[in-house]
């Protein structure tokens, strides 16, 4: 029995991340095309549903994004969501226009006919009362239905939902998949399983099982190489792939100076030692201190590092291709959110990320990549490696900038800089994991600040580094809050770092969110 799909349509949503987890969450599989996704792009998934996003453009305006009129007649039913809705309305023969009254924010909905005029209530808002809060954001709205559309819910200043069941057409102008809608998970619910027929039954299981099918047959023979870094994604990554093809898959673990204290140790012990990877480390820490020597710049830092790691990468790759007879392939742990990021119908992001260390390999190289873990959110990256038997420290494990501490270590990186960040990390994360935080929290970090101040120990005075602690809420790294940790964690952090770390005398708390901040320092 196939994996059953839902399409997402992205007309250009900031939201359109949160539609395929909420569809994810239940156990349903979701794929994110542009909405310029040709038809027959779509209709290859043999989609069960359809959604289309919000967006920021009006349907009316000239360059608007469209798709094709034709996904709205594939007889698979369709839930449009705020702009979603006015293209609806738009292309089958209706009107939207500006609305009088713009609605941003929380706003209350009537659910005007919850029947369809024979007694059978609206499947789309089932098991719902007569009036939900839910989350606006729209200047447009529709003021004449097409032919066969009746008004479903409504605020106090426009219409809030349509629906055609003859066409199976069913749409809202507010957003039921962001936190805000509390009650918006039971109607993406009635869509999947009341509307689309939905069986719930994409499982870890499943996924592991298809996945390495596919990685077997897609190898053959071959031998695979995989730049492992220790993190979530190119561990879980590394593990499918040993599970379809063994000792034929080789990790190279690169050492780059500024991994966080005894993670070159940990890693091979968890990864080699407990679930036996094949892994060759290499540990060149020397010679990417020496490329960073005398540079305080971030970006130049970040682009020595995976130039760095580059060079190192090849050569380690070279040695095993004389050794196995040849490699043809390249194992990366791209997520879903890369994927989408790079086709939305905004188009690719423009600043590439200059520390994506193994970017440029497949080109110069000439490998073809194996990305098993290219349709997965990171939750859903965690229960694969939990399925997979993997050890919690790493599956657990916070997510960790790709050029390592450099970025945590404002100016220069020295050797001896980054030997006393690493012990103000650790107690952060200790200290973090005694107060049974850290899995609730996205990021906590120390981070070394190029200002000396005086403090006195003992009788003596000092004139050392200070050190600021970062710890932050998020769901998916592009927006954070800072983490409100309770004093007595706070106290016992500055305290042990400041009595265990000579170097450091003074500590501080980071209490910016993103935006305006950034989660990293540089």
């Amino acid at each position: 029995m196939g994996t059953q799909t839902v399409v997402i349509l992205d007309f250009g949503s900031q939201y359109t991340q949160l539609i395929a987890r909420r569809i994810r969450e239940q156990s349903v599989f979701s794929v994110v095309l542009p909405c310029t996704a040709p038809l027959s792009e779509v209709q290859a998934h043999q989609p069960i549903g359809l959604v289309l996003s919000g967006g920021p453009s009006s349907v009316y305006d000239a360059d608007a994004p469209a798709a094709d009129p034709r996904v709205l007649s594939l007889g698979v039913p369709v839930l449009g969501i705020c702009y979603g809705l006015q293209f609806i309305v738009h292309h089958l023969g209706g009107k939207v226009r500006p609305a009088p009254k713009h609605e941003y924010g929380h706003a209350e909905v009537l659910l005007e006919d919850r029947s369809t005029g024979q007694g059978r209530p609206t499947q789309l808002f089932a098991g719902l009362p007569p009036s939900i809060h839910v989350w606006m954001s729209h200047g447009d709205e529709a003021l004449e239905l097409p032919t066969g559309f009746r008004r479903t819910a409504g605020t106090a200043n426009a219409l809030a939902g349509i629906a055609s069941e003859e066409r199976r057409i069913w749409a809202v102008q507010f957003h039921p998949e962001v936190h805000h809608t509390p009650l918006g998970a039971q109607i993406i619910k009635n869509f999947l399983f009341e509307i689309c027929g939905a069986r719930g039954d994409w499982t870890p299981a499943h996924f592991i099982e298809s996945t390495v099918a596919q990685v077997r047959e897609k190898v053959g023979a071959g031998h695979v190489i995989c730049g492992l870094s220790g993190g979530v994604d190119s561990s879980v990554a590394a593990m499918l792939v040993h599970r379809a093809i063994g000792s034929r898959l080789t990790c190279i673990f690169v050492n780059n100076g500024v991994l966080r204290k005894n993670e070159f140790h940990s890693v091979q012990e968890n990864l080699r030692g407990k679930l036996g990877l094949n892994i060759v480390a290499v540990n060149a820490a020397a010679r990417f201190l020496e490329k960073l020597a005398g540079v305080t710049d971030p970006e130049i830092k970040r682009k020595r590092i995976g130039a760095e790691f580059i060079a190192v990468f090849e050569e380690e790759a070279q040695r095993i291709a004389q050794q196995t007879g040849g490699v043809d392939w390249l194992v990366q742990g791209t997520l879903y959110p890369d994927v989408i990021e790079s086709s939305s119908v905004k188009g690719p992001s423009q600043t590439i990320k200059s520390h994506h260390n193994v970017g440029g390999l497949p080109e110069r190289m000439k490998l073809k990549l194996i990305e098993p873990l290219r349709d997965l959110f990171k939750d859903e990256v965690r229960r694969i490696g939990r399925d997979l038997g993997m050890p919690e420290e790493i599956l657990s494990r916070q997510p960790f900038p790709g050029p390592g501490l450099a970025v945590r270590i404002l100016g220069e990186v020295t050797p001896e800089r980054v030997a006393l960040l690493q012990e103000a990390d650790e107690i952060v994360v200790a200290e973090i994991k005694a107060a049974g935080l850290y899995n609730k929290i996205w990021q906590s970090f120390a981070v070394l600040l190029p200002v000396m101040s005086v403090g006195v120990m003992g009788d003596q005075r000092t004139y050392a580094y200070t050190a600021a602690v970062r710890a932050v809420y998020s769901e998916d790294g592009m927006t954070a809050d800072w983490a409100q940790l309770p004093y007595d964690v706070l106290q016992r952090i500055s305290s042990r770092i400041v009595n265990e770390v000579r170097g450091i005398n003074r500590v501080v708390y980071d209490i910016t969110s993103k935006p305006p901040g950034t989660i990293e320092w540089e």
